[in-house]
């Protein structure tokens, strides 16, 4: 969560946890060297932008809709610097 948004908080949050939950939440915190409440904020909107990134439904117009259509209807390509990275070794498979 960026820095400047700590800095401006106004919105007001609220939850219940059951006495297990807040002994978890509050070691973690405490380990993390963060306050409860920066914690679980940090926790709840990576969380929540994870969420936000793996939706796979995008609403688009008629016309981006066949722009795309159109797009994957194309022949494809060569893309030398793709044929180059393919042709490399990846560093985990050793030398």
């Amino acid at each position: 969560m960026p820095s400047a948004i700590a800095s401006t908080r106004s919105a007001r949050l609220g939850l219940r946890a059951t006495p297990e939950q807040e002994t978890v939440l509050r070691r973690a915190a405490e380990v993390a060297h963060k306050s409860l409440t920066d914690f679980i904020l940090d926790a709840a909107y990576q969380a929540a932008e994870q969420t936000l990134l793996d939706q796979r439904l995008f609403m688009v117009s008629g016309s981006q809709y066949q722009a795309l259509l159109d797009m994957l209807d194309r022949p494809e390509s060569d893309n030398p610097g793709l044929a180059h990275l393919f042709s490399r070794q990846p560093v985990w498979a050793g030398k």
